[in-house]
């Protein structure tokens, strides 16, 4: 009866101190409460049987054991919200059951206060934003000869896996998403997503090849952050994102990109013959909540997806946990593992700089972006000989002849009474038609184009407006990180990117103009004709790893101390990938109203790693994520097509790009072979318990802190993270010796394996046995130690290598640093 009195008072103080809340006030908090989620849940309450999830058996989570468990889960988060406020002062957003046992809620910072402290209640944390880590890539990695064949043909390369994408939705009508021309969808008697349909159209947006689609929006909306009259509250794709990581990873094959009436080859997912999922979470304005996205994973694992491509990531370490690996968005996703989910993460786009990475933990893959071979370069050829590179995908100017330059500086119509800047040449009407008409016009690459108010797209339009043989944008300052990207245009035209290049465009133009007393220009005699760039060039010293690719080490907390993990896992192409796009997309305004774009980030990565796990889980569909990991890992390659080590793309001290020896921070263990990963060998495997033991042995990690956000107790805290049984080995602080153990198993024919080892002369390395047979189906154990030779204050490299009598070799990048 005191315990009723004292909720009763609690009770009415909350309504004394908390008037009603409107949307856009508060906060959006995530709340991780006491029991365990379905995947997780062992039994223990009476009449709810357990429903943890088992890799090998096939569950139906619409069965009454999961559903009645699960809705006594929303009922204690009910009970808990309205037996601490009167309804109306909060709003509950969403129930997590599946991956996590939690919720998340809108209230005011006082609230928080008194629901961080309620019984039951383990962990709160306010929601934070996340982002986006914004063809000719299968021929590049071999899949229509080396892989399809081996799944029957590129009409049958990832058939029946699903795909999930947590990203900005799709454009349904696109034709790397139709149905129409392949053979017939059948049925997926696991996967058991739904799809909504269209305010506008009111028509589904699934057709057998998408066979999901939803869209979370109700943190957004509590934040005050959703505008209705711009974003689409429905799974379409209103900024291109969604539907280019979609089409990457399981588009049709042979889709014909097109564009300006030049076709740029045929476009093609890595596993063309995929589902796809659509869980939408990010929109064109703000990008996305946590909360928001945690539900998205959540709901995409109880539906049934097999692989889940995240091309989003926080804005940076979370703060309020003592590691990075412990929050409720790598949560979900260890919980998702456990669930037999394959988890593809874009590692960030914050290169070339160190510790930059935005994906952390070590159960999800985390993907840098490469440039492959594939580079669109062009020139222009100036009147006094001169030839300066630049970008530019467009025709050559008319004939091949040159035509006379005129500056857009010199041709305003009126300058004393502009608003815009008409020098980066986006209004034709600030521009005198008659002094442009069958000249090349020289524009100038304003801040606007950074800040994405300007773009190529806009100055070919004015150019061809304005009757222009042509047009050349010359960049004369330097703006830190911007990247220049070659644009598709009807106009000729290129981007001179080099500033001095530019300087030598614009000191032959002003030597070659003639002006009155008052500097205006009298005739334009200065010339010149752009190529044509529409054709590639193909480079052998291919892949690099992008400019723009985040760097490890992995950090382990907010204050950014080294983690004994190795990240980024693995490398990927991810710099001008054609893909799908949706014409309304807002995303990029050089794209705007296409159907087709040509994007750069390890956004673009992931869903190409999304891709070959799906190839790989329809010829294995029983191995666990961290065997599909690892084959994809041990595999990859160290070297580029001309046989050289790989190179990473850096700054020089002017901003200029120069290629670096790459290391295991820079790609992983490499660039992917999907060839190879389809037959590994050996793997190396861990559970979810493998990884509630890693968590556990985190320096500084308090136990209750891995128990209040995963639900599992650490059943031993002696150990090192380094201890994990992945196919890498990451040790930030070695002193001395440090020796530790790795487990492999054969997934093929039995075989015996070779090991040699290779590190820089500061650390010693060694494994034993020197050589070991490992049955089929059976696993060893490898012994590795490593010692320190001498403190040079940064990190060694090196490697385990495997090589098996019947041709496979199994390769373990080596990363330590030495303390004496």
């Amino acid at each position: 009866m005191m315990m009723q009195m004292k909720k009763m008072t609690l009770r009415y103080m909350m309504l004394a101190v908390f008037p009603l809340l409107v949307f856009g006030s508060g906060d959006v908090y995530i709340v991780t409460m006491e029991g365990e989620p379905v995947v997780s849940y062992n039994g223990g309450i009476e009449g709810f049987s357990a429903t943890s999830v088992d890799l090998a058996e096939d569950t139906d989570i619409t069965s009454e054991l999961f559903t009645s468990y699960s809705d006594h889960l929303v009922r204690q988060h009910d009970a808990l919200l309205d037996s601490l406020f009167d309804a109306g002062t909060y709003t509950k957003l969403y129930s997590y059951h599946h991956l996590l046992n939690g919720f998340s809620v809108h209230m005011t910072a006082e609230q928080a206060e008194v629901l961080s402290r309620a019984p039951g209640v383990k962990y709160l944390e306010k929601d934070m934003k996340v982002r986006k880590l914004t063809t000719h890539t299968p021929q590049f990695l071999g899949l229509p000869t080396g892989v399809w064949p081996t799944g029957g043909g590129f009409d049958r390369a990832g058939e029946d896996v699903v795909i999930g994408f947590v990203d900005s939705g799709i454009y349904p009508k696109h034709p790397s998403f139709a149905s129409h021309n392949s053979d017939p969808y059948g049925p997926l008697p696991r996967y058991r997503g739904k799809c909504e349909i269209d305010p506008d159209t009111k028509r589904n947006f699934c057709n057998g090849k998408i066979v999901g689609a939803q869209h979370f929006a109700k943190a957004a909306i509590a934040a005050g952050a959703f505008n209705p009259g711009i974003e689409f509250a429905s799974p379409l794709d209103g900024d291109g994102h969604g539907s280019h990581t979609a089409a990457i990873a399981a588009g049709n094959n042979g889709i014909p990109v097109r564009m300006h009436g030049h076709e740029f080859g045929k476009a093609s997912g890595m596993a063309p013959r995929a589902r796809i999922a659509v869980y939408k979470v990010l929109y064109r304005l703000f990008g996305g909540y946590v909360s928001d996205v945690v539900a998205a994973i959540d709901q995409a694992v109880r539906d049934g997806v097999d692989i889940l491509n995240l091309s989003v990531g926080p804005n940076s370490p979370p703060s309020t946990t003592r590691t990075t690996f412990l929050n409720p968005f790598d949560a979900s996703l260890l919980s998702a593992v456990k669930a037999g989910v394959f988890v593809a993460q874009a590692a960030g786009n914050g290169g070339p700089f160190p510790k930059t990475l935005v994906s952390f933990s070590p159960w999800i893959t985390t993907v840098a972006a490469a440039v492959d071979d594939r580079r669109y370069k062009n020139h222009v050829t100036l009147g006094n000989g001169k030839i300066l590179a630049g970008l530019g995908l467009s025709p050559s100017t008319h004939g091949n002849r040159s035509y006379n330059l005129v500056s857009a500086n010199d041709v305003m119509i009126d300058s004393s009474a502009l608003k815009y800047n008409p020098g980066d040449c986006q209004r034709p009407e600030l521009l005198n038609r008659r002094m442009v008409e069958g000249k090349i016009l020289l524009c100038g690459y304003s801040f606007n184009f950074v800040s994405g108010t300007a773009s190529i797209k806009k100055v070919s339009e004015t150019a061809k407006s304005l009757g222009a043989a042509g047009f050349i944008v010359a960049v004369e300052n330097s703006y830190p990180g911007t990247k220049f990207d070659p644009v598709p245009v009807a106009t000729p035209g290129i981007l001179i990117s080099d500033v001095s290049h530019s300087k030598v465009l614009i000191d032959y133009y002003n030597s070659s103009t003639k002006r009155d007393w008052a500097g205006r220009p009298i005739s334009f005699q200065a010339t010149a004709s752009v190529a044509d760039g529409l054709a590639p060039i193909l480079h052998s010293s291919a892949p690099q790893v992008a400019i723009f690719s985040s760097r490890g080490p992995d950090v382990k907390d907010f204050s950014f101390q080294d983690a004994d993990v190795l990240k980024p896992d693995i490398l990927a192409p991810g710099s001008l990938i054609w893909a799908a796009w949706a014409p309304n997309g807002t995303d990029e305004a050089n794209y705007l109203g296409e159907g087709f774009a040509m994007e750069s980030g390890t956004s673009m990565a992931a869903p190409h790693i999304a891709g070959i796990a799906a190839l790989i889980k329809q010829k294995h569909p029983h191995w666990s994520p961290a065997a599909i990991k690892s084959a994809l890992m041990t595999t990859a390659m160290t070297k580029d097509r001309g046989g050289k080590p790989l190179q990473a793309q850096q700054y020089t001290e002017t901003e200029a790009v120069k290629l670096l020896p790459a290391t295991p921070f820079d790609f992983g263990s490499g660039a992917v072979n999907p060839k190879a990963a389809l037959d590994p060998g050996l793997i190396f495997d861990a559970s979810y318990r493998d990884y509630i033991s890693f968590l556990c042995v985190v320096p500084e990690v308090d136990p209750d802190e891995v128990r209040n956000i995963t639900g599992s107790a650490c059943n031993a805290t002696k150990g090192k993270p380094s201890e994990l049984n992945s196919p890498s080995i990451t040790i930030s602080h070695l002193e001395g010796t440090q020796t530790l153990k790795r487990t492999v198993t054969n997934v093929a024919e039995t075989e015996t394996y070779i090991i040699t080892t290779r590190m820089s002369p500061e650390v010693a390395l060694e494994a034993s046995p020197p050589a070991m047979t490992v049955l089929a189906g059976s696993s060893r154990q490898l012994t590795v130690s490593l010692t320190v030779r001498s403190f040079t204050g940064s990190y060694s490299f090196g490697e385990i290598l495997m090589k098996g009598n019947r041709g496979h070799k199994v390769r373990i990048p080596v990363v330590a640093m030495g303390y004496q």
